[in-house]
């Protein structure tokens, strides 16, 4: 079968118009507006029209307290030297909430009671009319309104209509909506995975999104690469839904079917929009019916989905889509984009010295824990390059600003260790959050060098003295007010498949037998370990293959080994004890934390401090990872 082509790229602005069209031609936003429904099942929903007090609450006058009803005017002038008796037909014992007897317009508390006799009370001050009484109509008038148009319901609403005599009430309707995964490769979580079988995930996520949007939206099971199943799927799920989402096979692969089958089915109104991630996506009207084709890769079908959709559902409820939250920060690190493409870019955000700084999290449309960390969304414009580090971008948020402030922001060298200290802090300290870019040690020197981290993680050996990073701080921060204090000592080594196969244990292997070796990025302290070595070996680089093959983590480099990618690699013993792989050790070095004088005093960074040297608990989760010593840890190394 040939190969499917974007029926065009089109500008998002002019995709949105197109597509904003033929949802008005199909009369998607007038469809089924509203329905009734009983005040008990409205949590949630949004109100169709104003919703007005059918009775007054109280509906009678009721005592406010508990006591005595009496006749305000019998205790005209009464006082601590003049108190005033009452026989008993002038006063009523009444609880609170008790209907006032007729007559009767004021309520005095028991406890200023005096009974002076079986049948009468002595009263030693006046009261002012309808004391301690909820008149009628107090708290809500009949014909008030309880409610406007568009309110979301919440359980105190729900309350005051019960309590005005409105038992049922009119909602905008719902939006059903229906998620499809496409493909034949995909396995339901729980299935082991053989190679080529993906589990099926984003059905999860993109559902769970509408769902969060207002629609009320369910998951299908996956759909095989067939088009004849896919049409009869698709006819289905467009008679039953207001919104049909297909995830994957809207790409140009040769089992991607879902725009021959829409086509063929209804119309195709956009095929290709000029945005990255999520170029492929398609736009159709199938049975007067919007069904939207997503890019296979989580992060490009999320964030399409969330350019197209959540306006759709919106507009259904008859609402504006909510106005993004948009902030200024400063951008880390130079970030590039294609020209004619608008770009997408997850970033991380933290405030480090009174500036909001943003990391980007991630490029790829397939890694969705760049979802998972992201505090914002940068866009870059299709007819921008990029931008530079230190410039000043707008950020769409994702998550409060107030979890943003929280944020401590770590640049540095990679290890293991951040990620239990991020658990620790937000068991033990959950406001505090942990914001990680993993850009090697120079990469670390370099950002406190241009205030963009609270702390940095650096572990560079200088060849000339042998002394682990003061050097590198003497270099590169000479006027800067810093403490270098103790995370660990680590074991480095060559990371190998169980049992050793390729018999690795030096370079010299690596080079005579022509292994595959993966790489840490330059400026890593990793890196510069094996040059280190290399060089000491008389061993070129060129010598190596896959020398120029680069991951930025500990984990990237025990993965790559464990699937097979590559023989072995330069990394941490707890990296390849994670992946239960097996460790040639090389050296022990140390692993520092460089923290800039102005933050010790953080309340973030303090709580990092407090956790490296009083928790045992944590120096145990440590140690069970592998290949640590903490004989130093929380030690102040070096001060400047």
């Amino acid at each position: 079968m040939n190969r499917t082509i974007y029926v065009s790229n089109k500008p998002l602005d002019e995709a949105k118009r197109i597509w904003r069209q033929a949802l008005t031609e199909t009369n998607f936003y007038g469809r089924f507006p509203v329905e009734s429904i009983r005040v008990d099942d409205s949590l949630g929903r949004l109100t169709a029209e104003p919703v007005f007090a059918a009775t007054s609450s109280p509906s009678y006058n009721a005592a406010a307290m508990d006591g005595i009803a009496v006749h305000f005017e019998d205790l005209a002038g009464a006082s601590e030297s003049a108190p005033v008796c009452l026989s008993r037909d002038r006063y009523q014992p009444v609880n609170t909430g008790n209907a006032l007897p007729p007559g009767f317009n004021a309520v005095v508390m028991i406890e200023d009671v005096h009974q002076a006799s079986d049948t009468e009370v002595e009263l030693a001050m006046s009261a002012p009319p309808w004391q301690h009484v909820r008149t009628i109509g107090e708290d809500i008038v009949a014909t008030e309104l309880i409610l406007p148009e568009g309110h979301r319901i919440r359980p105190i609403d729900q309350g005051a209509m019960l309590a005005a005599g409105v038992t049922e009430i009119k909602v905008k309707q719902i939006p059903k909506a229906v998620v499809i995964p496409t493909g034949s490769e995909l396995i339901q979580p729980g299935e082991p995975a053989k190679p080529g079988q993906i589990i099926e995930f984003n059905s999860r996520i993109l559902a769970g999104s509408l769902q969060e949007w207002g629609a009320d939206a369910r998951r299908a099971a996956p759909v095989d690469d067939d088009p004849e199943r896919l049409r009869k799927v698709i006819l289905a799920a467009t008679q039953e839904n207001d919104i049909v989402i297909l995830n994957a096979g809207a790409s140009a692969g040769t089992k991607d079917f879902t725009s021959m089958v829409l086509a063929d089915l209804g119309r195709i109104i956009v095929h290709g929009v000029a945005i990255k991630p999520g170029k492929p996506v398609i736009l159709a009207i199938v049975n007067d019916t919007p069904v939207i084709g997503l890019p296979g890769y989580p992060v490009s079908a999320f964030l399409t989905m969330r350019l197209f959709v959540r306006e759709m559902i919106a507009g259904f409820l008859g609402m504006e889509d909510p106005a993004p939250q948009i902030i200024e920060a400063t951008i880390s690190r130079p970030f590039h984009s294609s020209m004619g493409v608008d770009q997408f870019v997850r970033v991380t955000l933290g405030n480090v010295g009174g500036t909001l700084m943003a990391t980007p999290s991630g490029k790829g449309a397939g890694a969705v824990m760049s979802l998972v960390r992201a505090d914002g969304i940068l866009t870059i414009p299709a007819g921008s390059e990029g931008v530079g580090a230190g410039e000043k971008v707008a950020i769409e948020l994702v998550r409060p600003k107030v979890e943003v402030d929280s944020t401590l922001v770590f640049i540095g060298s990679h290890d293991n260790i951040l990620d239990l200290i991020a658990n620790q802090l937000h068991r033990h300290r959950p406001s505090i959050r942990i914001s990680s870019a993993h850009v090697g040690s120079m990469g670390g020197i370099m950002a406190i060098r241009r205030g963009e981290a609270h702390l940095a993680g650096c572990h560079l050996l200088d060849e000339e003295s042998g002394e682990y990073n003061i050097p590198f701080l003497q270099r590169f921060l000479p006027a800067l007010s810093l403490r270098l204090i103790n995370l660990c000592y680590r074991q480095q080594g060559f990371i190998v498949r169980k049992n050793n196969p390729k018999n690795v244990h030096s370079f010299r292997d690596i080079a005579e037998n022509q292994l595959i070796f993966i790489n840490r990025q330059a400026g890593a302290g990793t890196r510069l370990l094996t040059d280190k070595i290399l060089k000491e070996a008389n061993i070129r680089p060129a010598e190596i293959q896959g020398y120029t093959h680069e991951e930025y983590t500990h984990m990237s480099v025990a993965a790559a080994v464990a699937s097979g990618s590559a023989d072995t690699g330069l990394g941490i013993l707890a990296a390849a004890k994670a992946l239960d792989l097996d460790f040639i050790p090389v050296a022990e070095e140390r692993y520092d934390l460089i923290i800039p004088e102005q933050f010790i005093s953080d309340q973030k960074v303090m709580a990092v401090l407090e956790l490296m040297v009083s928790s045992q608990a944590f120096h145990g989760e440590i140690l069970s990872l592998g290949g640590y010593d903490l004989r130093d840890c929380g030690k102040i190394m070096y001060r400047q």
